[in-house]
């Protein structure tokens, strides 16, 4: 009798017995979406209906293997436009967590953060200032960060203080399908391995497309990154980022940049109309004490791009007498100069601009720009070593 009791108790925590939690807009919604997500169990789906959801404070889920799933991420808001607190909208610390078909609106952090959240997928989300670029936007949309497994697909997210969809000290990532429009950092590799970032349409954001790798974070040497498919274009917005954050020295106009990262393929993107750039690749530009970190991008390949229209009103010291000397537009791939030899190598598809800065740190005032051409080897990024676990993508086909 004893072990049947035993048995029957864990076959009810199992996700055989899982349960679907209802939550209606309406009153004291609040309140009753927060005890969902507390009640919630591995396996059970947390239904939030169609409706706009006014929220005064943030959400946390802690529970693995849940679902949030919403009606549509235009038919299902979470209002955060009366926020008391400064934290994020959704805070998910779960690992093999679902969201889907729901959208954050106006949270005074971010929209949504999940950390050290394992196998985590964020399907059809949006995240939205809805007030238009302002520094006091909340820093990041989707935010998942200290991740092994991460699946972003068909989201849509707006007005971004720093980044739209950030993945940081992360690796296994894929996002893909999905639209970053008006934010400072489109997307945003930072400090993380094995990304793949393809079939995206990136506009209308100070800089489109970042692959970063910073020093004094827990996890560094950011690399084998993998830039593919996407649309990149007209990002023209004027940097908003609050003074002193990395991506407040992006450059408005910027398509694609990496940063001091290693092993950065970026192929067949159609990169079009960005102000100063269509790729850059640049060192890390300020002074660092961690003796970990290597400040310089390596191994970076840049080919078979479509360009067109980069370059025609760059934000770069001696814009205009570098725009006359290259026919009124800078050539579309633009490098510091920094780094070993095979640093950076590009193909035919786009011409290139070095800065020849002398050293790690030096200002724009010491620069002797020159172009330079087509590499004799390009690196590639293995697609196999690449990308989100097939699991998650089966999680939200079937």
């Amino acid at each position: 009798m004893r072990m049947l009791i035993i048995a029957a108790l864990g076959l009810a925590a199992s996700p055989a017995f899982a349960r679907t939690i209802e939550v209606a807009a309406g009153p004291d919604a609040q309140t009753r979406l927060q005890e969902a997500l507390i009640a919630a169990q591995p396996g059970d789906v947390v239904a939030i209906g169609a409706g706009r959801f006014a929220l005064s404070d943030g959400l946390s889920l802690d529970a693995n293997g849940v679902t949030v799933r919403g009606a549509g991420m235009d038919a299902t808001v979470l209002d955060f436009s009366a926020q008391q607190g400064a934290g994020e909208g959704l805070l998910v610390t779960g690992d093999d967590t679902t969201l889907r078909d729901f959208a954050v609106e106006n949270p005074k952090g971010d929209a949504i953060k999940s950390k050290g959240a394992d196998r985590i997928v964020y399907y059809r989300v949006r995240a939205a200032w809805t007030g238009g670029p302002k520094e006091t936007n909340g820093a990041y949309g989707l935010y998942p960060v200290e991740s092994t497994g991460v699946l972003i697909d068909g989201c849509q997210v707006q007005g971004a203080s720093d980044a739209g969809i950030y993945v940081g000290q992360s690796k296994d990532i894929t996002i893909r399908y999905s639209l970053a429009e008006s934010n400072v950092a489109g997307i945003e590799i930072e400090n993380s391995r094995n990304a793949l970032v393809a079939s995206n349409l990136v506009t209308r954001n100070t800089g489109g497309i970042l692959v970063f790798d910073l020093p004094n974070l827990p996890v560094m040497g950011g690399g084998n990154t993998l830039v593919t498919d996407n649309v990149v274009v007209d990002n023209n917005t004027p940097n908003f980022a609050p003074k002193g954050n990395i991506v407040a020295s992006v450059r408005r106009g910027t398509g694609i940049m990496v940063m001091a990262n290693d092993g950065v393929h970026v192929i067949v993107n159609t990169i079009r109309d960005n102000p100063t750039a269509g790729v850059m690749v640049v060192a890390y530009p300020r002074p660092f004490r961690d003796k970990r970190y290597n400040p310089f991008p390596r191994n970076v390949a840049v080919e078979k791009n479509n360009f067109h229209g980069n370059g025609r009103d760059p934000q770069i010291a001696g814009a205009e007498q570098l725009k006359a000397a290259f026919g009124g537009a800078l050539p579309p791939v633009i490098w510091d100069g920094l780094g070993q030899e095979g640093a950076l190598a590009i193909d035919a598809s786009g011409a290139g601009l070095s800065l020849n800065l002398p050293a790690q740190g030096a200002g724009p005032e010491l620069a002797k720009p020159a172009p330079f051409g087509a590499s004799a080897a390009i690196r590639a990024v293995d697609p196999a070593s690449v990308g989100a676990p097939a699991a998650l993508d089966a999680r939200i086909r079937g």
